[in-house]
C-alpha cells in the first residue's frame, strides 16, 4: 500500500530551471557533504541531520534543470533548511547523472530517475547511522526534479527483497512528495492537448524535439508508460498538492516560453486524473519567502512529516 504523497509546486523565475545556473545559497552548511551513494561522480548527496533523541523524518530534495544542468546545491535556495531542522526533520539533497553523463542510456530519463530511486534506498539504509525514521520519508523537487519525484512517488515498490545488495532491499515508498512546477506527463500527445505550444520532454526519450517525439509516439509508448508520472497514477496513490506560479489556463495556448515548459496546465491535467481516480488533489499558488528561502516546500514537508 502506498503511503501519503503530497506534491507541492511553487513559483520559479521564467526559464530558470533550464538555465543551468545554480540557485543562491542560504541556510546552514550540511552535516555531511558529497556522500557517495553510487559509482558515478554525480552519485553524491548532502545531509543535514536534525538534532533529536528520536529518529527524525527526512526530506529528500531532487534538483531541476531539465536533467541537463544544476545540482544538489539548489536545495539551499529552494528549501528553508533551517526551518526543517528546527522542526526536527533531517534533509538530504541529491545530485544525479545528467544528459551529458548518460548519453548512451535509453531512454535517457532512466538515468536520473533510477539514480533518485537508488539515492532514496541508500538514505534508508543509513537510517540507523543517521538517526532517521524510515517510515517518514518525503520527496521534494523542482521542475524536472519534481517530475522525477512524482515518478518515484507514484511508482510501485522498487525494492528487491531477495537481492544480495542490502541497499537494493530498501523500500522506495515515501510518506510525501513536495515538488515545484513538475512536468506531470511525458506523453507528447497528452501534453500538446494540455499545452498547445509545449516544447518540453523530447530529450527524456532521446529525441530532438517534441514534434519528432509525437511523430514517433507509438515507438516510444513503452517508455512513456514506464517513466511518465501521469501514466503511473493509480487509485491507491496518496494525496497530491500542486502549486504553480503561472496563471492557470486549461488548455494553455500561451506563446510564452515559460508556459511551454512550466505551464500550470500540467497541474490541472494531473488533478483531473486524480479526481477521476479518487486521489485527493489540491492546486495552490505559493510565492511567499521566509528570509531568502522559499517556504512552500518546507512548510508542507513540516506539516506532513510531523
Amino acid at each position: 500500500m502506498k503511503h501519503i504523497t503530497i506534491v507541492l509546486l511553487f513559483a520559479l523565475i521564467a526559464g530558470a530551471t533550464l538555465s543551468g545556473k545554480t540557485s543562491e545559497v542560504y541556510g546552514p552548511e550540511p552535516s555531511l557533504a558529497n556522500v557517495a551513494y553510487g559509482p558515478h561522480e554525480k552519485h553524491v548527496l548532502d545531509v543535514w541531520k536534525a538534532e533529536s533523541s528520536q529518529p527524525t523524518p527526512v526530506a529528500i530534495y531532487i534538483h531541476g534543470g531539465a536533467w541537463r544542468g544544476r545540482d544538489k546545491i539548489d536545495a539551499r535556495g529552494w528549501l528553508d533548511i533551517q526551518a526543517l531542522l528546527d522542526a526536527k526533520i533531517s534533509v538530504v539533497a541529491i545530485s544525479y547523472r545528467l544528459l551529458k553523463d548518460a548519453k548512451e542510456v535509453e531512454p535517457f530519463v532512466k538515468a536520473p530517475m533510477e539514480d533518485a530511486a537508488r539515492a532514496l534506498q541508500f538514505v534508508r539504509s543509513k537510517a540507523g547511522e543517521w538517526n532517521l525514521d524510515k517510515d517518514r520519508v518525503g520527496l521534494s523537487g523542482v521542475s524536472a526534479g519534481g517530475c522525477t519525484a512524482l515518478w518515484l512517488a507514484y511508482h510501485d515498490e522498487l525494492a528487491e527483497p531477495q537481492s544480495n545488495d542490502p541497499i537494493a532491499r530498501e523500500s522506495t515508498r515515501v510518506s510525501c512528495v513536495v515538488v515545484d512546477q513538475a512536468q506531470t506527463s511525458l506523453d507528447p500527445k497528452q501534453v500538446r492537448q494540455w499545452i498547445t505550444k509545449a516544447s518540453y520532454g523530447a530529450h527524456a526519450f532521446n529525441r530532438k524535439d517534441l514534434d519528432e517525439l509525437l511523430e514517433n509516439r507509438e515507438e516510444v509508448l513503452p517508455w512513456i508508460n514506464a517513466y511518465s508520472p501521469y501514466a503511473l497514477l493509480t487509485p491507491d496513490d496518496p494525496p497530491t498538492v500542486l502549486s504553480y506560479g503561472a496563471k492557470v489556463m486549461f488548455p494553455d495556448h500561451s506563446e510564452h516560453p515559460f508556459a511551454k515548459v512550466h505551464s500550470a496546465a500540467y497541474g490541472v491535467g494531473l488533478k483531473q486524473r486524480c479526481d477521476e481516480l479518487g486521489v485527493p488533489c489540491e492546486m495552490i499558488k505559493a510565492k511567499k519567502r521566509r528570509g531568502q528561502a522559499f517556504t512552500a516546500l518546507s512548510d508542507h514537508l513540516i506539516e506532513l512529516l510531523k
